[in-house]
């Protein structure tokens, strides 16, 4: 029907320019349909409830000044789309947005869907978000009628809704002869929870019947849940305690188990120490679990003395879920279990303390960052860095004015690891007569220096003390030079130390100052590449060629024409046409860049790679350029190749192909295919006689299609890469070429 073709059209929809808070009560609504009204419990929707009902809570929104314009299509042409003969898909999304915009006025046409195999779902959908009586009554009244599937659909919409009004009903269905009814309803019963939902089921848990026993028992936790929720641990408690005792699946007594501890409060902790004590994995995993939920710091107490009595492995896991648990967590306990005992719970402990800990962890932790057990230190080191107490900054600064020894390194390294401003100390340790303590100074600056003192860094390297802290000094230079925030007056004060620096330490700097990038490192590196110094001219010359930015290219060029022919004119040039390769610029600057190369090139090899940027970038321009190279003797074949390329990549005909080499000087040869495959590894397909009825008096082949799959017959070798190996005779001589699928086909001439 014509009505139904659009459910959005204008005619069909209703325009609103909603205010801020009408928007809040939009969203709202999605709160209302996934939570219980009188609890706020959250309902146990499914995963594609969920998501179709937050996707129709943000449909075809746009935000206008303060207030948001929502599209919605109106409630009377929604059931008009329901009543028509219109297509499944439209009658589903129809039901979609009656979950949101739907009222009473609709549950008789969705509960007519519930009989569709097809739709049954969508309705659902909508039924179960629809407030009021009539989708509760609509629901029930489908049990009466429907069977297999369609009622176990019902009956958990039933359960959505919790509708106490259906409980008789779904009490009734316990007992039905089909297995996934008699669970559907077990399951709803819980949801509903209230007490006779609850006696119908613990009555069910001490049956015979074992076909819903799972489900039977999981409808009873869901009760449990309910109760504790509102405020009956009593009674919560009672029926964990049956499921526990019952025989029923092990999933439902580990869900049992957990109820039981929480149920029980501050009693329940003798029971998850017991369980902590069990030989069972699944039960301990549930144990841990429950002590994270637990309230109250009662239980922390207790936590800290189950580690002494726990094994090695599982004592670690334990220290895990003390220290989720950072309102109440017990520091002390964890501090005494990082100080001593098995390796395994003092790792535990460490990384434990780094994630809860405070200042006064500190003395602790740096106790083990000296001990002899490197993988302890190394921990202790990381949780040290870890503290999240601001206050632990200004212990250390204290520490480092008085430090000495091991605990002197290890200080020096927290000032770098927490980026602590301790400039002064840094510096002081810097004439230290341990290589160790200088190192871990140099290494701290390089995290920490500001730049109104980078100058202390390039002292240590332009200028050292001692000679063998330079590696590191560098290092660290380079550190803090990738950290400064003005990147070009950086490098200046790196320039300016260049000019009066050793050979060694020149080449130091100049490394620095292309990690620095920008102008005034740019500057400084073409200059030293233009220089007489070979060693220079070999870092520079390698530094611009690496350089990530469009502004190198003049350089670079600067230094290909500059000179006689040699390795680092190579080098500039090739860097000169990865820039033109690889960063993005507009068509006409990228053409004039290939023309350059084209004509500063002394090598074949530097024009092919011309060759490479052209057929990256097809356009009218590549290709005269592609034509062009066609002229140099040396590169006649691969620029006839790529000139084919980009002629195919604009959208050339065959026959415009050859037309265009005919134009350009393309040589009639005797041509002969002696052998051709295709495929991959030892799958091979022979197509010489497919290329030989191709061949014609030119080095270009066209084939009947651009894939090769369509002209050889099929895939060789499906879902994987396949080439074309070819043999041939060109004018007498013998040649051989291998094209990847789809290639386009020119034979090079024998050499």
């Amino acid at each position: 029907m014509g009505a139904t073709a659009n459910l959005f059209s204008s005619a069909e929809s209703e325009q609103h320019c909603w205010t801020s808070q009408q928007w809040h009560t939009l969203k709202q609504k999605y709160f209302e349909f996934t939570h219980d009204n009188t609890s706020g419990t959250e309902i146990m929707f499914t995963t594609r409830q969920r998501i179709l009902t937050f996707v129709l809570i943000v449909v075809v929104t746009v935000r206008e000044g303060d207030c948001q314009t929502v599209t919605t299509p109106s409630e009377r042409a929604l059931i008009e789309v329901l009543r028509s003969d219109a297509p499944a898909a439209d009658k589903a999304l129809a039901c979609k947005h009656l979950a949101i915009f739907g009222s009473s006025e609709a549950v008789p046409e969705l509960a007519r869907l519930l009989t569709d195999e097809k739709l049954a779902s969508w309705s659902r959908i909508a039924l179960e978000a629809i407030p009021g009586a009539a989708a509760d009554e609509a629901l029930r009244e489908a049990t009466d009628s429907l069977k297999g599937n369609l009622l176990v659909g019902v009956i958990n919409s039933i359960g959505v809704r919790r509708d106490a009004g259906s409980v008789d009903s779904l009490i009734g269905r316990l007992q039905d002869a089909d297995a996934e009814v008699s669970s559907a309803a077990a399951v709803a019963l819980g949801h509903i929870g209230n007490v006779a939902a609850s006696q119908a089921l613990r009555q069910a848990l001490i049956g015979k019947s074992v076909n819903n026993r799972s489900a039977v028992a999981e409808g009873c936790v869901l009760c449990a849940e309910r109760f504790l929720s509102d405020g009956n641990a009593a009674e919560a408690m009672a029926i964990y305690d049956e499921v526990q005792k019952s025989d029923v699946p092990r999933q439902r007594m580990l869900e049992a188990t957990r109820g039981a501890i929480l149920a029980r409060g501050q009693d329940g902790i003798p029971l998850l120490l017991e369980v902590f004590q069990s030989p069972d994995k699944q039960l301990f995993q549930i144990a841990l679990g429950t002590a994270r939920e637990f309230p109250g710091n009662k239980l922390d107490q207790a936590l800290a003395a189950e580690v002494a009595r726990l094994a090695p492995d599982r004592a670690a896991l334990l220290i895990q879920a003390m220290a989720d648990r950072k309102e109440t967590v017990q520091l002390p306990a964890l501090l005494n279990a990082a100080a001593k005992g098995p390796t395994q719970v003092r790792m535990a402990a460490i990384v434990a303390v780094g994630r809860v800990g405070d200042a006064t962890c500190v003395p602790y932790l740096l106790d083990i960052g000296i001990e002899s057990d490197a993988e302890l230190a190394v921990l202790a080191r990381t949780a040290l860095a870890e503290l999240p107490d601001d206050q632990v900054n200004k212990d250390i600064l204290v520490r480092l004015a008085k430090a000495e020894g091991k605990g002197h390194v290890l200080l020096l390294e927290l000032a770098g690891m927490r980026r602590i401003e301790a400039i002064d100390e840094l510096v002081k340790a810097l004439n230290h007569s341990d290589k160790s303590v200088r190192n871990a100074a140099l290494t701290s600056l390089g995290s920490t220096v500001p730049a109104n003192k980078l100058s202390l860094l390039v002292s240590q390297v332009v200028s050292p003390k001692y000679a063998e802290d330079i590696p590191l000094a560098v290092q660290a230079l380079k550190a803090a030079s990738i950290r400064m925030p003005d990147r070009d007056a950086c490098a200046m004060e790196l320039a300016a130390a260049v000019e009066n620096s050793p050979l060694a330490t020149k080449i130091a700097l100049l490394e620095i100052l292309g990690v620095v990038g920008g102008v005034n490192a740019l500057n400084t590196i073409g200059t030293s590449a233009k220089g007489s110094d070979p060693e220079l001219q070999d870092v520079s010359s390698r530094l611009l060629g690496e350089w990530m930015t469009i502004d190198a290219a003049p350089v670079l060029l600067d230094l290909a024409k500059s000179g006689p022919a040699n390795k680092y004119q190579v080098r500039a040039l090739r860097g000169y046409i990865r820039i033109a390769r690889q960063f993005t610029m507009p068509e006409q600057q990228r053409v004039e860049m290939c023309q350059i190369a084209f004509e500063t090139a002394r090598q074949p090899a530097e024009q092919k790679l011309v060759l490479e940027v052209l057929k990256r970038y097809p356009c009218p321009e590549t290709l005269q350029l592609a034509v062009n190279a066609r002229k140099i003797p040396e590169i006649k074949d691969e620029a006839t190749q790529a000139t084919l390329e980009i002629a195919q990549s604009l959208g050339s005909t065959a026959e415009e192909l050859q037309e265009l080499l005919s134009k350009d000087g393309l040589i009639k040869v005797e041509m002969e295919i002696i052998k051709a495959e295709y495929g991959a590894g030892s799958t091979q397909k022979d197509v010489t006689e497919i290329l030989q009825k191709q061949a014609s008096d030119y080095q270009l082949i066209l084939l009947p299609s651009s894939s090769y799959n369509a002209s050889f017959g099929g895939d060789a070798v499906p879902g994987t890469a396949k080439t074309l190996v070819i043999q041939y005779r060109i004018n007498g001589k013998v040649g051989e070429a291998t094209f990847a699928e789809n290639a386009l086909l020119f034979l090079p001439m024998p050499k």
